[in-house]
């Protein structure tokens, strides 16, 4: 079978079989199909798309690369989400402990950031000590013991997406459906998680700008789920604001911990409860999504998921003093209120901006394996559909460089938009596909 010919016909809109699939995966695994040649099927399948069945032979293609978990001697069901990306997304933080504390084991393999989007193992880093490179041995061992596991992907599972992503990443790739659906979704099936739910961003801060976009993708990721008889859920969430208050590593750590201290942002518990209710009726502790949110929420309320946070930061090496008193974390040397200048309503902002402003700060990263400052972020004081006074805090920049800090403050100020006329606040969420 010959690459090239694999390469014209998805050039010329044709459908690749599962063996055309099967071969390029496996050859460019195993370095024997060069980067230009699979630079060149990448962008046909970008301009061309794909069916439902070759997306489904892809992604299982990419599980075959490589190991893949077996966590059935670890417990009956095994729990996992994935957010496809956002500004101030901490939401792992939050609903995975409530929803390990109410009994269902959630092991999870996060990321770091993309671009502006920030990464769960970043944030959790912040955290003096807590390891994110956990074995395989490791990993099942602290499931079974605390119930909630927390670290970076295995090299040794799903390694052709790792070798495709960074290909995709330099030859304008990257904003595929079969290609994202692919590389999620071959990840979260090797690493053995028998329920999934999906947190499907929308909006100026996610890499899905429309609705149907985003629907598009949720559906064919449940798709392909289904296909190897995973239960999974997605749930559309709006990113076109950052969620909660907090974007920036040990920032959004406080503001999670705050908020299993039942003291966070109403929107940061609101939309953690959703998605800890959807794993818990996945996992079928309860007999809906309401119940699992009531679940959750009591979890909360009883200290049990802030318990749940401290033995997992214990588990992996943390300094857990940094979760019974978040003022430990060391704040940055310039700390910044900026506020609004005339009175009005706050109707949109570009929170995608937001995001990258923090990035510029140092709190991600703008070249692979650049280190990370988690000390310097943004708060928000105002969300979209808020009136404003003039004098009243917008956002507070924490910066460690004067230049940095204008800069931060200059880019924020542009991202956002005021009317004198009343608009509606944003929803939480647009659809559930299950």
């Amino acid at each position: 079978m010959r690459i090239v010919e694999t390469i014209e016909t998805k050039r010329d809109g044709g459908a690749l079989s599962p063996e055309a699939i099967e071969h390029f995966i496996a050859g460019y695994a195993r370095n024997e199909i060069p980067d230009y040649q699979a630079a060149a099927l990448l962008m046909a399948i970008l301009l061309q798309g794909m069916t439902d069945d070759e997306i489904q032979a892809l992604t299982l293609a990419m599980v075959r690369s490589g190991e893949t978990l077996d966590l059935s001697d670890v417990a009956e069901i095994i729990v996992d989400k994935h957010s496809t990306g956002g500004v101030g997304d901490k939401v792992s933080l939050v609903a995975l402990p409530a929803v390990a504390a109410a009994g269902l084991p959630v092991g999870k393999m996060s990321g770091r950031g993309l671009g502006f989007s920030g990464g769960t193992l970043d944030k959790l880093e912040s955290i003096p000590g807590y390891r994110v490179d956990l074995s395989v041995t490791e990993f099942k061992d602290q499931l079974r013991q605390i119930g909630l596991v927390l670290t970076g992907q295995s090299a040794n599972l799903a390694p052709a997406d790792g070798k495709l992503y960074a290909l995709r990443d330099v030859t304008g790739t990257v904003p595929s459906l079969p290609l994202i659906v692919s590389s999620i979704m071959s990840k979260k099936i090797a690493a053995g998680a028998d329920a999934i739910v999906l947190d499907v961003k929308v909006g100026t801060g996610a890499f899905m700008h429309t609705l149907d976009e985003a629907v598009a993708l949720a559906r064919a990721m449940v798709q392909v789920g289904r296909s190897v008889d995973r239960r999974v859920a997605a749930h559309i969430s709006d990113m076109n604001q950052p969620l909660g208050r907090a974007v920036g590593n040990s920032l959004e750590v406080i503001e999670a911990i705050e908020a299993l201290s039942g003291e966070g942002p109403g929107d940061l518990v609101s939309h953690s409860l959703r998605i800890a209710g959807e794993l818990l009726y996945m996992g079928g502790l309860v007999e809906g999504l309401e119940a699992g949110m009531q679940r959750a929420g009591a979890m909360i309320e009883s200290g049990a998921a802030l318990q749940k946070l401290r033995q997992l930061v214990v588990a992996q090496g943390g300094d857990v003093r940094y979760v019974d008193e978040p003022s430990r974390f060391l704040p940055a040397e310039i700390v910044e209120t900026v506020v609004a200048s005339d009175g009005g309503y706050l109707t949109g902002m570009e929170a995608a901006e937001i995001g990258m402003a923090v990035v510029a700060l140092g709190g991600g990263r703008e070249k692979k394996g650049a280190p990370i400052d988690h000390r310097v972020g943004v708060v928000m004081h105002a969300k979209v559909g808020d009136e404003v006074a003039a004098d009243q805090p917008l956002f507070t920049v924490h910066a460690n460089y004067e230049a940095g800090k204008r800069a931060a403050v200059a880019r924020i100020q542009a991202a956002l938009r005021f009317s004198d006329d009343p608009v509606p606040s944003l929803p939480l969420f647009y659809d559930r596909i299950a």
